[in-house]
């Protein structure tokens, strides 16, 4: 059902929710046998800016039997529009209800949308538990780097993709419509999808818990039902699918740009870091490729600004080539490049100079910790002289202002590690005074502190997080530390770190608890105007669910972990060796170093850095 101008006229962006942008396609219903409408549990400005949403849509609408639509969560003004006249939620394409759609699928990247999720499977007249779901129901599937640990949302969730979803979301497509031409019951379908590689099917799993909250057991049901769910990789980027065209918003979004990966995982080990190990091993794509998509890009939006997106950007290896090439013709047609994840130890003054040769903006270190002892104990591998030499180089180049990304709340901190990062912020400012050939002005440091989240498949994935008031004390301790107007002084709030935290390394009986935030109407959890600590709180204590255990507790290293049963490649002995190093304030060698023997090369994967997968060196 369309919605009607008359609501259109009474919410705040219209443009969220009309369609008809530029590049926006939809094929007759007639002529498929297949329809997928795509979820983003979050508003349009975000989901319209998700690269791996934009790549798995194209992937499906290339499949001759299969069309892929596009919906995202509706602001609270349009949600109660959508109520007080009993409209569904529809998809933008077509406006068809997504209880009409086949197949449901969310790209769930961020712990606090699971409440925004399951309202929009009410709001799309879907029962929102997997077991109330009929013969009548889409499947609801889900994905993204929350699906490594399914479990708090695996009852609401039909499927998971597990890794990256270029290739099996194609397959699921392909033994849905297989099933459905056959009619195949839903319990027939979901046990055919079970094996297909990477899919976990929550309801073909039994959990017992021991009597403290554990977990006692976690298994298959069936003999042919897997008992690991192995990731899923592309391991050529070069051959792997990818987009040509790109929608075009009327409005604004977080990323108006092209995004371009480089390539996926990361060289380095940082002990914190998860996507580092979600996206091993490492694989890039060749400079040839990305100028390749680039300029078909380019050409097909109009926009002036692409984004070559990695963990690690400054480790690409032929980044000099890479620039090089993309500068040819991105500089007469004046279309900046960003590199947003630069190290400080591998920047240069060529780079800088390449990449701002358009337009400038501020520069962005991320030291994490205030001491090189903690940067030791977190694997970062950069040192102080590093970043004073980087700072030096943007000085020189014009620049006066830094942003620094810190973490606080990590496994071994002291106060003298919290001293440590005002210090190293004035210590920079210092530096611009010192350099000879610095630009006038007054420089300026931003210090943005987020807090410390223990994440599945990390060295520091049974650690505890430090308690509220602990991080609350340490957010202030830092503030009072810093006595230069020239710093800025941000910090995450420590609630919503707790809230993540909580669910982070949850276990299927956090379900309960997200069924009921959902009830008190809690959602959109990522908007400081609609978080509420206070209302989660009273979800935990009317569920009985005590958060300390889930964010607090430091877990046994024998103890059964709720993702224990995904095999990401990397391995948990090398997790296990990783965290006593860290212990020992060692570090560990980088990809391009040697192998740390992560064992993500089990996966395979082409022109990569691993060097026992070693085509590259």
């Amino acid at each position: 059902m369309k919605i009607p101008e008359s609501i259109l006229r009474k919410v705040e962006k219209p443009g969220r929710y009309t369609g008809g942008e530029w590049g926006r396609e939809c094929k007759p219903k007639d002529s498929v046998s297949t329809r997928v409408v795509f979820c983003f549990p979050d508003i349009y400005e975000i989901g319209m800016s998700n690269l791996g949403v934009r790549i798995l849509r194209d992937v499906l609408n290339k499949l001759d039997f299969c069309s892929c639509e596009a919906c995202f969560s509706p602001w609270p003004d349009m949600e109660e529009q959508l109520r007080t006249h009993n409209i569904p939620l529809c998809s933008i394409e077509s406006s068809d209800p997504l209880n009409e759609f086949d197949m449901v699928a969310f790209s769930i990247q961020y712990e606090l949308c699971y409440t925004t999720m399951v309202n929009m499977l009410e709001l799309g007249n879907i029962p929102i538990c997997a077991q109330d779901r009929t013969e009548n129901d889409p499947i609801v599937i889900a994905g993204g780097p929350c699906a490594f640990n399914p479990e708090p949302v695996a009852e609401f969730v039909d499927a998971f993709l597990i890794g990256e979803g270029e290739y099996e979301i194609a397959e699921v497509a392909e033994c849905f419509d297989d099933c459905k031409k056959r009619g195949c019951t839903r319990e027939q379908t979901l046990r055919e999808l079970s094996h297909i590689k990477g899919l976990y099917i929550p309801s073909l799993y039994d959990v017992e818990y021991n009597e403290d909250g554990t977990i006692k057991s976690f298994g298959p049901k069936y003999d042919d039902v897997p008992k690991t769910v192995v990731k899923r990789i592309v391991e050529d980027m070069d051959e792997g699918p990818y987009p040509e065209t790109q929608i075009v918003p009327f409005i604004d979004t977080v990323q108006g740009r092209i995004t371009l990966e480089t390539g996926r995982g990361c060289i380095r080990a940082c002990r914190f870091c998860q996507a580092a190990q979600l996206f091993r091993p490492v694989r890039e794509k060749s400079p040839d490729t990305i100028v390749k998509q680039a300029k078909a890009l380019a050409d097909y939006t109009g926009y002036d600004e692409i984004t070559l997106s990695s963990l690690s950007i400054s480790d690409y290896s032929k980044i000099r080539e890479l620039t090089d090439k993309m500068l040819e013709w991105t500089d007469p047609r004046k279309i900046s490049i960003n590199l947003p994840s630069l190290r400080a130890d591998s920047f240069t003054r060529e780079l800088m100079d390449k990449v701002y040769s358009v337009r400038s903006s501020t520069l962005t270190f991320a030291p994490e910790a205030g001491t090189q002892r903690l940067r030791d104990v977190i694997n970062k591998n950069i040192e102080e002289k590093d970043i004073f030499q980087a700072c030096r180089i943007a000085y020189e180049g014009g620049k006066r202002q830094v942003k620094l990304y810190f973490m606080e709340g990590l496994p071994t901190e002291t106060y003298e590690d919290l001293d440590g990062m005002a210090d190293l912020a004035q210590r920079i400012i210092d530096e611009f005074y010192k350099t000879e050939n610095r630009p006038k002005g007054t420089p300026q440091v931003t210090m943005s502190v987020a807090c410390f989240v223990p994440k599945p498949f990390t060295a520091f994935q049974w650690e505890a997080q430090d308690s509220l008031e602990t991080l609350k004390k340490k957010q202030l301790y830092v503030r009072d530390k810093i006595t230069s107007k020239k710093i800025i002084y941000h910090y995450h709030s420590a609630e919503v770190s707790r809230i993540e935290a909580i669910f982070a390394r949850g276990d299927r009986k956090l379900s309960k608890a997200i069924l009921k935030a959902h009830e008190k109407g809690i959602r959109l959890d990522g908007w400081t105007e609609y978080f509420d600590y206070d209302l989660w709180c009273e979800v935990f204590k009317e569920t009985g669910i005590d958060p300390d255990f889930y964010a607090c507790r430091v877990r046994d290293e024998n103890e059964i972990l709720p993702w224990d049963f995904i095999d990401i490649g990397s391995s948990k002995r090398y997790f296990l060796r990783e965290k006593k190093l860290a212990y020992m304030n060692k570090t560990t060698q980088s990809c391009a170093e040697g192998c740390a023997g992560c064992e993500a090369n089990s996966l395979g994967g082409k022109n990569t850095w691993c060097p026992n997968l070693n085509q590259k060196k």
